[in-house]
């Protein structure tokens, strides 16, 4: 299965844009895929961002948790990790929902990595966890705009 992740990331990117955020790339991707920064109430606020596209196959079973579990080269207090969730067709045009997690919801695992999990997958569909309903969607995007978006 071939997945999307320079959509997701550019996804994200012009929902970002469409927010007022200003939006940087790298010269080489060595974590964050891209930087954002937004003047709030006179003080510019610096995201870096790291988007994981998540991209059930047909064969996904029901899970209670449904996020990203892995890798990430690299950490920041201020960071957004962003989980576009797609739907079960890869061809479909945009995910299904959108999570904006704050560094405080990164949790690290013992032998995988790092887990963030605000969903849940039920009949074949990414839902959102109770307690999580405020990081998805436009609430998720306008909450990275809080001067202590990392600790929220």
């Amino acid at each position: 299965m071939t997945t999307r992740d320079y959509f997701a990331e550019l996804y994200v990117a012009g929902l970002m844009g469409d927010a007022g955020w200003s939006v940087y790339f790298p010269k080489r991707d060595v974590g964050f895929d891209f930087m954002a920064s937004k003047e709030v109430d006179g003080e510019v606020l610096i995201r870096p961002v790291q988007v994981k596209g998540l991209y059930p196959g047909l064969e996904k079973t029901d899970k209670a948790v449904y996020g990203y579990v892995g890798k990430l080269s690299q950490l920041h207090p201020d960071m957004a990790l962003v989980l576009p969730y797609f739907p079960t067709d890869v061809a479909g045009a945009a995910p299904d929902l959108i999570a904006w997690m704050p560094h405080n919801a990164i949790r690290p695992q013992a032998s995988k990595g790092y887990a963030c999990q605000p969903a849940k997958f039920i009949k074949g569909k990414a839902v959102v966890r109770p307690g999580f309903a405020g990081h998805f969607g436009l609430d998720g995007l306008l909450r990275m705009q809080a001067k202590h978006w990392g600790v929220l």
